[in-house]
């Protein structure tokens, strides 16, 4: 394996390009084609100076090296977006990238993809520690059987679904269809987002590595652990090395440790999450210090969209708690797993009696989202124009929190309860 890191020092540009230089001499793709796999625009990513000197040490040896957007279920990025996330002028590709394309992945489009393969119900058994028992179709984006070679170009943050993001996870849900997508997410939501975020191997990363031994093709990554403030690692090699690396170093940044829950948190969401799909990760990184009764606000005045993709999905199920839905599987079991995991993540920890929901928490949206919609998929709502953050700001004693950045670093407890542990 290739690649630094430090989780007290970010790493220089120079240094980046040594990697990737590195990297290109290691994959050896001299007239070879080469898939590249990317993240969207909803992670940190210093993707411009990543793609760029890619194409000045590895596709200018490869005989061509084109783009694939790891977008699971988001929607398909316009030439406008794709222009901001390889930081070029719209209609200026060609100019710093040639001949290469960018593709969206079509996770609805069967042309698109291809089975390789399943797991057993046996298999899927004995990785679930018998919570589930089902054979599971595995699809991928046809697309990767095109090329020679493909390579994972992504960070590694804490998640909610598998544990910690990249790696494989870019093959499954970034290109993958929806059956193993969906069986996976419900599988995490399942076990909960407290117990699975933050967790090195989890079930569910266990279902995609072994998903994606399916992949015959000459696969490798270049795994990154990022901040606002710069690259603090890069890695490459095989896929599933560079992700544990990577994963190790994440665990020093992005996890932070606090003493005690507080009563209130408030947790701006950046630009870059534009529907509560994505937002719900400010519930996801700090549902673990929200004391019980306590109240979470996802603050992002910018979102006006429950889910640009499943919106209409979410309308009709709302917000529920995990028993909620286990209690009621028959009526709810016709629904994408998926959406139903996505719901779980945001209405946090919970119980199901008698017909009666109790939730941990509070979860409200101070958004641009109206607050008959709020109540309508059973979230709490504020005015955004009423919040101060100023008012969480350095409140710390008084049971209040601020996140300024919210959705990419963990927050948890020191001495966590038992319903946050593995």
């Amino acid at each position: 394996m290739i690649g630094k890191g430090n989780p007290d020092k970010l790493l220089t540009e120079e240094e980046i390009k040594s990697i990737i230089a590195q990297a290109a001499d290691e994959m050896a793709a001299d007239g070879k084609s080469v898939l590249t796999i990317v993240p969207d625009l909803t992670r940190t990513c210093p993707l411009p100076l990543i793609a760029r000197t890619l194409n000045e040490y590895l596709g200018r040896r490869a005989s061509k090296m084109d783009f694939l957007v790891a977008l699971g279920t988001h929607p398909e990025l316009t030439e406008q977006q794709i222009a901001k996330l390889f930081g070029i002028e719209q209609g200026k590709w060609s100019e710093t990238f040639g001949n290469s394309k960018v593709f969206n992945h079509q996770w609805k489009n069967p042309q698109a993809l291809l089975e390789i393969g399943k797991l057993t119900a046996e298999q899927v058994e004995q990785i679930t520690n018998g919570l589930f028992k089902m054979d599971v179709p595995v699809t991928i984006n046809r697309l990767i059987y095109d090329y020679n070679k493909v390579l994972i170009v992504g960070p590694v943050f804490p998640h909610e679904v598998v544990g910690f993001s990249g790696g494989n996870k870019y093959f499954f849900p970034g290109i993958c269809g929806e059956e193993l997508l969906n069986f996976f997410h419900w599988l995490g939501a399942v076990i909960t987002n407290p117990k699975i975020i933050g967790t090195k191997y989890t079930p569910v990363r266990a279902t995609i590595d072994r998903a994606a031994d399916m992949i015959k093709v000459d696969k490798s990554a270049l795994c990154l652990v990022t901040s606002k403030e710069g690259v603090y690692g890069l890695y490459f090699g095989d896929v599933e090395q560079a992700w544990s690396a990577a994963a190790d170093l994440s665990a020093k940044i992005h996890i932070e440790y606090m003493d005690k829950p507080f009563q209130s948190v408030l947790a701006r969401a950046p630009e870059m999450y534009d529907d509560i799909w994505t937002a719900g990760k400010c519930m996801y990184k700090a549902e673990c210090i929200v004391a019980d009764g306590g109240e979470l606000i996802i603050y992002a005045p910018h979102v006006t969209e429950i889910s640009y993709t499943h919106g209409k999905i979410i309308d009709e199920i709302g917000y529920h708690t995990r028993d909620y839905f286990l209690k009621q599987w028959d009526k709810f079991k016709k629904y994408p797993w998926g959406v139903l995991a996505h719901s779980t993540h945001v209405r946090g920890i919970g119980t199901y009696e008698n017909g009666v929901e109790k939730c941990r928490v509070n979860v409200t949206l101070a958004t641009g989202i109206p607050p008959e919609r709020c109540k309508k998929v059973n979230l709490g709502y504020r005015d955004p124009a009423s919040i101060n953050p100023a008012d969480w700001q350095n409140k710390q004693d008084e049971g209040r929190f601020y996140i300024a950045r919210a959705g990419e670093t963990l927050y948890k407890l020191k001495n966590p309860p038992e319903w946050q542990r593995f």
